[in-house]
């Protein structure tokens, strides 16, 4: 990356950060462009350069936030032998979880705007250091264990949602129980979606190279 890509990176996560301190702080509709771009120490003009309006740099943001997450588990994934894709899924929850109950903010600006269109625009925009996206890592993991599907990405989605549905009231509240109670019960279901939805060996599921189910289950949402 040159000196001015690398200028324009800098600018633009410097307008990231500023609006994700005034989001938690103030809330969104309490956070204006000119407020977000005087925290950045940058000029309202730049802010359009990289964001069509607040709407978008926080819709980014969310995308942004919640890949990371799902990415910096994923590492911790390839450091271990699991390869059975409920024990993966199991193990990201576990690690995405435990970095949610450390940042309280995250998780509480996650709850309130993170939807299942954003998540998935982000699959494929954001990319780890390794140069991977969601989608591909998804791949790697189905492909790592074997699993056939139907539609890789109604399992993907049931997971996410089955978590994030009953994860952020356990955390921020102990409301039904706490995480470490709830978790036995994610883990079993986790378990049932995904053993219950592989048809390894069907002649109409996904191949071991789910690529083109892929293609057309998990291309950018309009």
């Amino acid at each position: 990356m040159g000196k001015i890509e690398t200028k324009k990176e800098t600018k633009r996560k410097d307008l990231l950060n500023a609006a994700f301190d005034l989001f938690i702080a103030n809330g969104f509709h309490n956070t204006s462009i000119a407020d977000i771009v005087g925290k950045a120490g940058i000029a309202k003009g730049t802010f359009y350069l990289y964001f069509k309006d607040k709407t978008d740099i926080r819709n980014r943001l969310i995308a942004s936030k919640a890949t990371q997450l799902f990415q910096n588990a994923w590492m911790k994934l390839n450091q271990t032998s699991i390869t059975e894709l409920d024990e993966q899924f199991i193990f990201l929850t576990d690690e995405i979880l435990r970095a949610l109950e450390d940042d309280k903010s995250l998780l509480f600006f996650l709850s309130k705007h993170l939807s299942w269109g954003i998540f998935r625009n982000s699959m494929t925009e954001e990319k780890t250091p390794d140069g991977l996206s969601a989608r591909e890592i998804y791949k790697q993991m189905i492909i790592r264990s074997g699993c056939r599907f139907d539609n890789p990405e109604i399992i993907i989605y049931l997971v996410i949602e089955l978590v994030a549905g009953t994860s952020y009231n356990a955390i921020l509240y102990q409301d039904p129980t706490g995480i470490e109670e709830l978790k036995p019960y994610l883990h079993l279901l986790i378990r049932r979606i995904v053993r219950d939805f592989d048809h390894a060996g069907q002649a109409n599921a996904c191949p071991l190279n789910p690529e083109p189910c892929f293609q057309s289950v998990l291309s950018e949402a309009p």
